[in-house]
This record gives C-alpha cells, structure tokens and sequence, in this order.
C-alpha cells in the first residue's frame, strides 16, 4: 500500500494482470472462444484473440515480438487434429511452439510464457479454464519487462 499525496489514505496498488496475446483458428477455436464470450463465461480481462487461418500459419517470430513488445504471454488455441487446411497442421504447430521456445530462450525470457492447448468450436469451457490457469502462471512469473 501507498500513501497518496492528497492527504495520506492508503491506496492499494492494482493487481498484475497479465496481457496474453491468443492465436485462434478461424473455424475450429474462434467459434468456442466467442462462445465463451457470448456465455458470459469469465476470464482474465488481459486477453486480447488473433484470429488465423490455420495454426501452422503462426510465425514463431511473431510469438517472440509479441513477448518483447508487451505481452507477458502467447496461448495457441489450436485446431489440432481438426484442421481444415493441413493433414500435418499438428505436427507442424509442434514445431513451431518449439522453435518459437528456442527465440524466447535466446531473448532472455521463459518459454513458459508460451502455452499450446487444443480448442475446439465448442469448447468455450475448457478455454476459459485453460486461459485462466495461462494467466495464475504469468501472474506468478511476473511482467515480462516491456510495458
């Protein structure tokens, strides 16, 4: 707590919410996170969605920038298995959450700031708790230095 200068009352400094950057897929995930909207489902108020074609469409330089720009994390609501694009879209989302942990090592920063999970059009439960847990574990980790 603070004193403020107007006639020392004590003020409660606000609480760290992290800022996380959400890649979804436009027809396997989008649809359940705007469920989750929709529903009135809550969840951190930092998240801000990047809708896509198709997961392996994410640039693993695009998840590094948005860590060193401001964002304290990156969850990747992939379409797994289910992508309408790509037979081999999961493999290749794999490899880019790798090599997109190699940058954030390189660039100082945890790869635990990068969270992958399977999200699918219906799925606005299983968004809500995961992007929530994202979020305790950011919090925990801290601000990821940009602000």
């Amino acid at each position: 707590m603070t004193a403020s200068a107007a006639g020392g009352a004590l003020l409660e400094a606000p609480a760290f919410v992290p800022r996380i950057l959400v890649f979804s897929t436009n027809n396997i995930s989008d649809p359940g996170i705007d469920l989750a909207g929709s529903s009135h489902m809550h969840y951190t108020p930092g998240v801000r969605v990047m809708p896509m074609p198709c997961t392996s469409g994410i640039k693993p330089a695009w998840i590094a920038h948005a860590i060193a720009t401001g964002f304290d994390g990156v969850f990747v609501a992939s379409d797994g298995d289910e992508c309408a694009y790509l037979p081999d879209c999961a493999e290749r989302a794999s490899r880019i959450m790798s090599e997109a942990q190699v940058l954030l090592k390189q660039a100082g920063q945890s790869p635990q700031r990068l969270k992958m999970a399977a999200i699918c059009s219906v799925c606005a439960e299983p968004f809500t708790r995961q992007v929530t847990q994202f979020a305790q574990a950011l919090a925990a980790l801290g601000p990821s230095g940009e602000r």
